[in-house]
């Protein structure tokens, strides 16, 4: 039965880090993106009374044909509202030893302005929202070995 109090949900307005990384799985011929995100927030230091910023990097997986829109659609600077679940995957490095990290599954990608706040491209400007028919879950194929033994990254695989 399925726990009707429970939501896995993540909101992220922010930039994009560097141009998603777009690759087809071969065993299906999928598509999925991977990008980091970064959001920033303001606060002020009680003791100093100074403001500052601090910045929050967020990896983010896409999957289908949404991939492809943000192949076509996206780049470094780019501001987007990514809309999605966390998720969670472990896998072992080259060294055996066992690694986790967590990213945010986007299932709504919309964009706000261009790289550095021009609109958005024509007939770009609703985002994207993925068909009702996809699944929103991960595919059942195991991508982990193009993903694994990131060579100079102890904490997660490249992407």
């Amino acid at each position: 039965m399925r726990d009707l109090n429970s939501l896995n949900r993540v909101i992220l307005l922010g930039r994009l880090g560097r141009k998603p990384e777009i690759r087809v799985l071969p065993q299906s011929g999928r598509s999925v993106a991977n990008f980091t995100m970064a959001t920033n927030e303001r606060f002020t230091d009680k003791n100093t009374r100074e403001t500052k910023d601090r910045t929050e990097w967020h990896r983010i997986v896409v999957w289908g044909p949404q991939a492809e829109f943000c192949e076509k659609y996206l780049d470094k600077g780019r501001q987007v509202i990514v809309e999605g679940k966390l998720r969670t995957r472990s896998w072992q490095d080259r060294d055996g030893v066992k690694k986790s990290t967590t990213e945010i599954e986007a299932q709504t990608i919309t964009l706000i302005g261009g790289s550095r706040g021009e609109g958005a491209p024509e007939g770009a400007r609703g985002g994207f929202v993925p068909d009702a028919e996809a699944p929103s879950e991960f595919p059942g194929e195991d991508d982990s070995a193009g993903r694994a033994g990131g060579e100079g990254d102890d904490e997660a695989p490249p992407f």
